[in-house]
């Protein structure tokens, strides 16, 4: 067994506490005259928090001047840290950014951008956002941000997004360069709220199937989902994938909201309970409008959390089938509680469990974070990315679902069908140009020399007609020997495919947006191509074990 570490960066503190509390103990026990010093603390109060105390006499008599509220942040950090690995605590100052991925909007000037060549690109304007109503156009370079050069090294998405956003209402002044004008453009900008959608892709894949991507639950997921199934069903969809792969979770009243959707009446989704938190249920309440539809839900190693509720939900009653890869395994649901200077803490108070009764949260010792983090690395190290064999279930820990199906607790969700990770394709040359993210500027510098021809496509399919990806490969081959990446035939033929398939999606996106990139992206996924035959061949619904007579005769 390893032994633990010590610290030795924290001594000099823990000793000057130690000192400072038996001073103080001594003081108390002798009543001394050096405790009226403090005849204006409430040391009632400080015998039940000898934090607060601590900060205090820090505060008073430390040799030098102190940042008592980093202190402070730091302490409550370190406190959480010892916990669980999911319970942390939130500074003031990084709680909006924190909150706003699950909220469902920011407030800013509504663009999506890259920095290419020291310089802020216009990648895409959000429709009906600030930018397009002033004129702002996907192409263009931002020079000037309110009167200040805003080019070169100093420039980083850091600071873009510090700069761009802001409150509502609040006005920037952008200085803009835009192809075919000499004089820089000037825009005056009203910022304001700016939709983050959660659900980033909804098509039909294949006639009678629809695809839905759903990358987090947030704020306003359920309304997306929603809005996705229905425009797939008026468009034919009798079937659906829902892909859940690298959605890291998020609200659980979104996953339960969702999941509904497919349940029968009085059918458990999930039930959480804790120490302080007595077993509450979540059942479904019949009302979803998908309650007899195939569904087939895809998963991999970063899928977590309410993205496990959804797919334990779905296994457990026997509603669908799971394909992919085992789940992350983060079983433990957090409230943020806000602390009175703005910030905040997100404690773990409880655990959830799937309909089946398992906890399928992965094991992690109290304050040893650093092990948790590397499970994943562990397991791809032990091979369980791509073989089903290598995946340690938790034996001692079974479960069975509503039809009699055997699952396991603990570790995340083992997929019905596994499929192994993909990475055939991955060769030194592919690492090389996607390391230095050259697929991505190539994408963007191509679009940018023939915008006004690709932008004549209406969707994704007319768009493909116009790329031709053997000459799209070439160049890029020629593009890259120039930015420090030598071609490497036998590596290219190799990964020709998926390079191909990667410039078109890139261009896609930089043309039309997620609407043309996710079609063409995914259009040679294993895990999708699995799903889809599933459906096809009617196995969507689990096949349930065979009851017995005896079994029989029981019930």
């Amino acid at each position: 067994m390893k032994e633990p570490q010590f610290n030795y960066a924290w001594l000099p503190f823990w000793a000057s506490v130690t000192l400072v509390i038996g001073m103080f103990i001594g003081n108390w026990n002798n009543n001394s005259s050096e405790y009226q010093l403090y005849d204006t603390y409430d040391y009632e109060y400080a015998r039940r928090n000898n934090f607060n105390m601590l900060l205090h006499i820090i505060e008073q008599q430390y040799v030098d001047s102190v940042n008592s509220k980093e202190l402070t942040d730091n302490a409550m950090a370190s406190i959480l840290k010892e916990l669980d690995p999911h319970s942390a605590y939130i500074p003031a100052e990084d709680l909006e950014s924190v909150n706003e991925e699950l909220e469902g909007s920011f407030s800013g000037i509504g663009i999506q951008f890259n920095l290419l060549n020291d310089t802020i690109n216009v990648v895409d304007v959000i429709s009906g956002g600030p930018s397009e109503r002033c004129g702002l156009l996907p192409g263009d370079r931002i020079i000037m941000i309110d009167d200040s050069l805003y080019v070169g090294k100093i420039v980083t998405n850091e600071k873009v997004m510090k700069n761009l956003r802001g409150a509502k209402g609040t006005v920037v002044k952008l200085g803009v360069q835009r192809k075919g004008e000499s004089e820089l453009l000037t825009f005056e900008v009203e910022r304001g709220d700016i939709p983050l959608h959660s659900v980033d892709a909804a098509y039909m894949i294949e006639p009678g199937i629809g695809y839905i991507l759903v990358s987090k639950f947030g704020r306003t997921t359920f309304e997306e989902f929603l809005v996705a199934l229905a425009r797939l069903r008026n468009e034919g969809a009798e079937s659906y994938i829902i892909d859940l792969r690298g959605n890291g979770g998020g609200y659980m009243d979104a996953a339960i909201n969702m999941v509904n959707e497919f349940m029968l009446a009085g059918e458990l989704i999930v039930y959480t309970e804790g120490r302080a938190f007595p077993r509450e249920d979540a059942v479904a309440n019949g009302m979803g409008s998908f309650k007899e539809n195939p569904i087939v839900v895809l998963t991999d190693e970063w899928s977590a959390s309410a993205s496990e509720i959804f797919a334990g939900a779905i296994q457990d009653n026997d509603r669908g089938m799971i394909v992919g890869r085992r789940t992350f395994g983060k079983g433990l649901v957090q409230s943020q509680l806000p602390l009175s200077d703005g910030s905040a803490v997100r404690l773990t108070v409880a655990r959830y469990h799937t309909p089946s009764g398992r906890c399928i949260q992965k094991e992690y010792s109290m304050g040893d974070d650093e092990s948790y983090n590397m499970d994943i690395i562990n397991r791809y190290n032990r091979g369980e990315f791509f073989n089903a064999d290598s995946i340690h279930q938790h034996t001692d820990e079974v479960y069975t679902t509503a039809g009699g199906r055997t699952v396991y607790g603990g570790g995340g969700i083992m997929p019905d069908i596994f499929i192994p990770s993909d990475t055939t394709h991955v060769t030194p040359y592919y690492s090389d140009v996607i390391n230095k993210s050259l697929l991505y500027k190539y994408a963007f510098e191509y679009v940018d020399a023939h915008r006004d021809y690709l932008a004549q496509a209406e969707n994704y399919k007319e768009l493909l007609n116009m790329l031709n990806g053997n000459k799209l490969l070439n160049d890029f081959i020629l593009y890259a020997e120039r930015n420090g990446v030598p071609a490497r035939y036998p590596d290219i033929n190799i990964s020709r495919s998926v390079l191909i398939r990667l410039l078109q999606a890139y261009i896609a996106r930089d043309v039309i947006g997620d609407e043309g990139f996710y079609p063409i992206f995914m259009s040679d996924d294993d895990v999708i191509e699995e799903a889809c035959r599933i459906i096809k061949e009617e196995r969507a619904f689990p096949e349930l074990p065979e009851q017995t007579e005896e079994g029989e005769e029981e019930l």
